[in-house]
């Protein structure tokens, strides 16, 4: 026994050493796997060499070699991009590449046709946690064409598809410039994206949740309410984001729907209801007391309700995609740099916010605490939910479904605002105010109808196609010819024989809407587009077809436009991400002309 025990230490302590080792050596990756290299023909004359590189490891700019297999074959020198720096152990102060490297080869021809060339790819590299590999060598062939028929590359340093426009631009600023520098441009951002449509829903939505505070509502529970709903938003803007980044679609595309918008419209419902005072009017018993005390915990100022609405509204009410938006999860996509990436959104979000926390504040501070004055309040804030409701199932109804339901809503208010009610003799000055706004609404509302009825669709011009023929002509839509497939695109594009617009469209987003509205319709705008073959993939049913057009641009929801050149080829950095005006369209539309 007192053999035996010796003999099995040391078999476990040997067991141990080789179990250890093996751990160890698996816990780095073989360099062929580290560090996976490619080759791609951009021209007949030049090679462009992309290395994948494995997260945790880098390559050493300054020992990238390349031959050729045959040694008649001539090859230019690298042309290589800046690495980053690096104080490493073994070569001291030197530049690296993280994440992925492409550089160019340029091909010394002496003939034409089509060449079949064989390299030498060589490169060293390391790992973070403490290994560096021996130089290594990995042999790959790529065809070039015939530099006769085939067009030149554009110059190194030339915008590639898409990295040219501003979310491109906005994407490349990420990789550059500092943390608190791409933070404060992020805020200032959001700011700006606060004054889009994109926002504009939330106002009554947070305006509402405070005027149901009745005498509660102050300055600082004003305050700490609208926190509460823009940290919601913020966070889930963050969270979403980020797997839009990663996964490259976005989440708020497939909430788009019918049942999902019309269940989010009914809790508007329901809010609004409670300032009008009317679940005791037919509801059960048992139904009033549920709905009346979740509404009453929204309204009265359940924080954790505020915060989920203001997550929910984030996803649902707000699906916009803009360039800054586009930009960071274009950085995402491309670094896989989620951390930084929903920091950025984070921060956007906070922009995007900020008025609202002013909202806040106001509505705490400025609300009548009590009196008929707090009634009417609350009853303007229940016609503003209710308008909120209808804006949000608008694009899975029919148009005349929604039309009719701005004049029952315009009307309806009209009549509380006894605008059919004779005022008294000695009537103030208030009274009269708020008869002439009841009146305009009802005008309004009747407006509506009449249109619905005579077959118009556009709420905001509803009597235009009572004009005359005169003006319908100007109203004529674009001949959009539309695209389901990025076969069905290959297609078109491969037969045309002009410039080329591709439009991303959706019933659900407003900016595209807008676009639509205000920018195609403009006549200087009309007049260029004359001279394209105009293309438009609606993506609003978000199915697979959908998601692959959309992924096809890495693009993450609409509104995006794509110009193409007679030859079908995508023109680099003129991409338009989200609205623009004519003005700035019709300059855009210059430049790609």
């Amino acid at each position: 026994m007192n053999l035996l025990l010796p003999a099995l230490l040391r078999l476990f302590l040997l067991f141990s050493l080789c179990f250890g080792a093996s751990v160890t050596a698996q816990e780095f990756l073989d360099p062929l796997v580290a560090f996976k290299p490619t080759l791609r023909a951009l021209d007949g004359q030049t090679v462009e060499v992309r290395y994948e590189i494995a997260k945790g490891y880098y390559l050493y700019r300054d020992k990238f070699r390349v031959h050729a297999a045959d040694p008649a074959q001539g090859l230019g020198p690298l042309q290589l991009p800046p690495g980053k720096e690096k104080d490493d152990d073994t070569f001291g102060r030197t530049e690296v590449y993280y994440k992925e490297v492409v550089f160019r080869l340029p091909v010394e021809r002496s003939s034409s046709g089509p060449l079949d060339l064989t390299l030498d790819l060589q490169s060293q590299g390391c790992a973070d946690a403490g290994i560096c590999y021996p130089p290594q060598t990995q042999t790959l062939g790529v065809q070039l064409p015939d530099p006769a028929t085939t067009p030149a590359a554009p110059p190194l340093g030339a915008p590639s598809a898409g990295s040219g426009d501003e979310s491109g631009q906005i994407a490349e600023l990420l990789k550059n410039a500092s943390l608190w520098t791409s933070l404060a441009l992020f805020f200032v951002a959001g700011l700006g994206l606060s004054l889009t449509p994109c926002i504009f829903p939330m106002i009554p939505i947070l305006s509402g949740i405070i005027a149901g505070q009745g005498r509660h509502a102050t300055k600082m529970r004003g305050f700490a309410l609208s926190l509460a709903y823009v940290l919601g938003m913020a966070l889930t803007y963050a969270a979403v984001g980020i797997a839009a980044g990663l996964s490259g679609t976005l989440l708020s595309a497939a909430l788009q729907n019918a049942w999902v918008l019309g269940a989010f419209s009914l809790i508007f419902v329901v809010l609004s209801l409670s300032m009008f005072g009317l679940y005791d009017l037919q509801l059960p018993v048992a139904l009033q007391s549920k709905l009346a005390h979740e509404s009453g915990q929204l309204k009265g100022g359940s924080f954790a309700g505020v915060f989920l609405m203001g997550a929910l509204s984030s996803v649902i009410v707000g699906p916009c995609v803009a360039a800054p938006l586009a930009g960071a999860l274009l950085y995402i996509g491309q670094t896989g740099d989620a951390v930084f990436g929903g920091v950025a959104l984070f921060v956007m979000a906070l922009g995007m916010g900020a008025p609202l926390i002013a909202v806040g504040i106001a509505g705490g501070s400025l609300l009548p605490k009590a009196g008929a004055w707090m009634d009417n309040v609350k009853k303007t804030f229940g016609v503003l939910l209710l308008a909120t409701a209808l804006w949000l199932v608008s694009p899975v109804i029919s148009d005349f479904a929604a039309m009719l339901g701005w004049a029952m809503l315009f009307s309806i208010s009209a009549i509380y605002l006894h605008a059919i009610d004779p005022l008294p003799v000695n009537a103030k000055g208030w009274q009269r105010f708020w008869k002439g706004i009841g009146l305009l609404m009802l005008l309004t509302g009747a407006a509506l109808l009449i249109g619905a009825l005579a077959g118009n669709r556009d709420p905001l011009q509803p009597l235009a196609g009572l004009r005359g023929s005169a003006n319908a002509a100007e109203n004529t839509a674009l001949p959009f010819t539309p695209v389901r497939s990025v076969a069905e695109l290959e297609a078109r594009l491969a037969d045309a024989d002009r410039p080329v617009m591709l439009d991303f469209y959706a019933d659900w987003c407003v900016s595209c809407k807008e676009m639509e509205k205000f920018t195609f319709s403009d006549p200087a705008v009309r007049g260029v587009l004359a001279g394209f073959t105009l293309l438009k993939a609606d993506v609003t049913a978000n199915n697979d077809d959908d998601k692959a057009l959309l992924a096809r641009f890495k693009l993450f929801g609409p509104p995006g436009i794509i110009f193409f050149n007679a030859r079908g080829e995508e023109i680099n950095g003129q991409r338009v991400v989200g609205y623009q005006d004519a003005e700035r369209f019709s300059a855009t539309l210059r430049q790609v002309l």
